[in-house]
């Protein structure tokens, strides 16, 4: 994961952010043409073109049709990045929304998740049921409206962003003219 090279070659912290994507999609989802309608005109183009990218980018990509509330997910990303899995939740969660096309707004996906990657189903089902991390979303979220933030992802360095899927040069180019340290081997 490119994520983990920049760590490897700078000192940098990363810091996964919790961001409100779609927050009005109910748990069922909704087909790209109704997230979207009256918004955009050629849906299947413009998920060729994302697939493209992706495909340059070495990111794996699905027929994706549909969106999910990630609400929930990003609830159990925190808790995962409590237990120090965070990295791999969020991995996982990026596969199987993406490839798999799975529906991250259910429970039962999300708790499958994070049995995926080793964490425990008892303890993922009680932070949902619980919303133990409903806190930390709300406050990435309110973060990310008073920053700005309109996309994802969004790489924030020293106040400067980057918004998009970069290919890696460009987000080590972007560390470096903002004042990343690059790392003696």
């Amino acid at each position: 994961m490119r994520i983990e090279q920049l760590r490897k070659n700078y000192d940098i912290e990363v810091r996964w952010a919790a961001f409100p994507l779609h927050p009005e999609t109910p748990v069922e989802g909704l087909t790209l043409e109704e997230l979207f309608a009256g918004q955009l005109k050629d849906i299947k183009k413009i998920m060729t073109r994302l697939k493209q990218v992706a495909g340059e980018l070495g990111l794996p990509m699905g027929e994706r049709k549909k969106t999910y509330n990630s609400r929930l997910a990003q609830e159990l990303a925190k808790w995962a990045e409590s237990k120090g899995r965070g990295d791999e939740f969020h991995e996982a969660v990026f596969r199987g929304y993406f490839v798999e096309g799975k529906n991250i707004g259910k429970v039962n996906e999300i708790v499958d998740l994070a049995k995926s990657i080793g964490l425990s189903d008892k303890e993922a089902r009680s932070v949902l049921e619980l919303r133990t991390f409903k806190e930390a979303v709300d406050s990435d979220w309110s973060r990310s409206r008073a920053l700005g933030i309109t996309g994802v992802p969004t790489f924030l360095v020293n106040h400067r962003t980057a918004v998009g899927f970069q290919p890696y040069e460009d987000l080590e180019q972007f560390l470096i003219n903002f004042g990343a340290k690059k790392r003696n081997h």
